[in-house]
């Protein structure tokens, strides 16, 4: 009883009055299972204090394990205020040991500090800062070390005021250009022209009359052909019965800056969309003003871009890969490309579908290819080595005579990609010099076959369908020359 009192006076436990229901309990009390203890004067095993003796003071019927009120949240009761201030005073005591007094808990390790334990802090300190020390000097020393040029704009070409014939010029040839292509180059506006400002170099149908009869294109007579070899100007369709020669089936355009602007290092960036359509052939590539080391591939070739207009279906790559390659060796058995050739394909698309930038950067040091920025490099060289020494080309030919280094006496180990180069743009069809390798993807004609140009004009009905865009459509062309005073050395 002297507990009672003690607890309702603090406001935590009080007794109830006759007929009135208590707030820590509910209209209808818990119903007892069979052997639950029920009797308030058999002590709680669990208890330990005036807490465990007053939740043992309920009214006969009350289920003893019922939740104190002291421990139900207020929002539990209809009235908040029923809980009254014993809520909030049970909600501000905290746990404390009875056992630890406070201010006898030792802490030794403020007293006895280790002086070496400071190091276990100093040290990581300091290995960071070296860290950031090194890597600030390796940034700084890789910024250093870039090549900074001078460049000299050579050419900027929008094609906003049309076709420049002092720039460009269309070579005008049925030979096939060394390579067995099938078209015939045209010199008029019908495969290359200027619309809307932007120059298109279009691939169209040769008149089909002129391979149903004998029939002689003379580009010699006509006064028109770009060659001094005769091979390349003239053509013929003779219908006599074995004979497999005919005119160029197809018309198509090349054009050059070999008048109008050349570099000896320095950048090109050619800004074009490509053409689509099986057996075309687009470049855009770089050739040698002066064959100043022999013949090609002696004096080198720069293929900045080339592809195929085939669907991405092609084993070798369609319109959704385009590749760089650089092209030298003592002879064209003998030609090093294969060293030099890297493919880049199109992320989720093609090179047909949009306008792409073409580039190269090019010094006595190094030369690489790249699209749409420099740091999308497809095909980097470094001339750290004399070329002739990179090729490791054979001492002796296929037909016995020997292989003698032919650009060792300039002393530069970037030749011969070291004089003057001009700039080349063209669509090319078919061909016999492996770029669409025989038996694939219903390649109709074989390259080594005596009627490869016949049996491509007569499968017409299988590819032109597919020239959705047979043109490459060009926006832009940049020229600089690399100006740093010693380009001559």
């Amino acid at each position: 009883m002297d507990h009672e009192k003690s607890y309702s006076s603090q406001g935590n436990y009080s007794r109830q009055n006759p007929g009135m229901l208590s707030a820590t309990s509910t209209a209808v009390p818990t119903p007892l299972r069979p052997g639950t203890p029920n009797d308030s004067a058999s002590p709680n095993p669990f208890g330990d204090g005036h807490e465990s003796q007053a939740s043992q003071r309920s009214g006969n019927g009350v289920n003893p394990f019922n939740s104190p009120s002291a421990s139900r949240a207020p929002s539990s009761f209809d009235d908040v205020s029923a809980a009254g201030n014993r809520f909030d005073e049970r909600a501000q005591r905290y746990f404390h040991s009875r056992r630890v007094r406070k201010g006898e808990v030792e802490k030794p390790w403020t007293k006895n500090a280790d002086p070496k334990e400071k190091w276990v802090t100093i040290i990581p300190i300091i290995g960071i800062l070296i860290g950031l020390a090194l890597s600030g000097f390796l940034i700084w020393d890789g910024i250093r070390s870039v090549v900074k040029h001078n460049y000299c704009l050579v050419l900027a070409e929008d094609f906003s005021g049309g076709f420049n014939s002092a720039v460009w010029q269309k070579e005008v040839q049925v030979g096939g250009f060394g390579n067995g292509e099938f078209q015939m180059t045209t010199p008029g506006d019908e495969n290359v022209y200027v619309e809307n400002g932007h120059l298109l170099i279009k691939a169209t149908l040769q008149d089909d009359s002129l391979m149903q009869k004998d029939t002689i294109i003379d580009l010699i007579q006509q006064g028109i052909c770009t060659s001094d070899a005769p091979e390349n100007c003239i053509a013929v369709t003779n219908t006599t019965a074995g004979n497999s020669s005919i005119v160029p089936p197809v018309l198509s355009g090349r054009i050059n800056t070999k008048l109008g602007a050349t570099i000896k290092y320095g950048r090109v960036e050619v800004t074009a969309k490509l053409p689509a359509g099986d057996w075309l052939w687009p470049a855009i590539w770089m050739m040698p003003v002066d064959d100043k080391y022999g013949p090609w591939p002696q004096s080198g070739e720069i293929d900045l871009a080339e592809s195929r207009g085939n669907n991405y279906t092609h084993p070798q790559g369609g319109n959704n890969i385009v590749s760089s390659a650089l092209h030298w060796g003592p002879n064209p058995a003998n030609d090093a490309f294969w060293r030099t050739n890297v493919k880049r394909p199109a992320l989720h698309t093609t090179y047909s579908a949009d306008f792409n930038t073409y580039g190269i950067e090019w010094s006595q040091k190094y030369l690489f290819t790249y699209i749409n920025s420099r740091l999308l490099q497809v095909l980097y060289t470094n001339f750290d080595s004399p070329m002739w020494e990179r090729g490791a080309f054979p001492a002796v030919n296929s037909n016995g005579t020997r292989v003698h280094d032919i650009w060792g006496q300039t002393g530069r180990y970037n030749t011969p990609f070291d004089q003057h180069f001009y700039l080349i743009l063209n669509v090319a069809v078919g061909g016999t010099n492996g770029w669409f390798e025989d038996n694939e993807a219903g390649k109709p004609w074989l390259d080594n076959s005596p009627n490869a140009k016949k049996d491509f004009w007569q499968a017409k009905d299988t590819w032109f369908p597919t020239w959705t865009q047979p043109a490459m459509e060009v926006s832009k062309v940049m020229m600089w020359q690399q100006c740093d005073g010693n380009e001559d050395l």
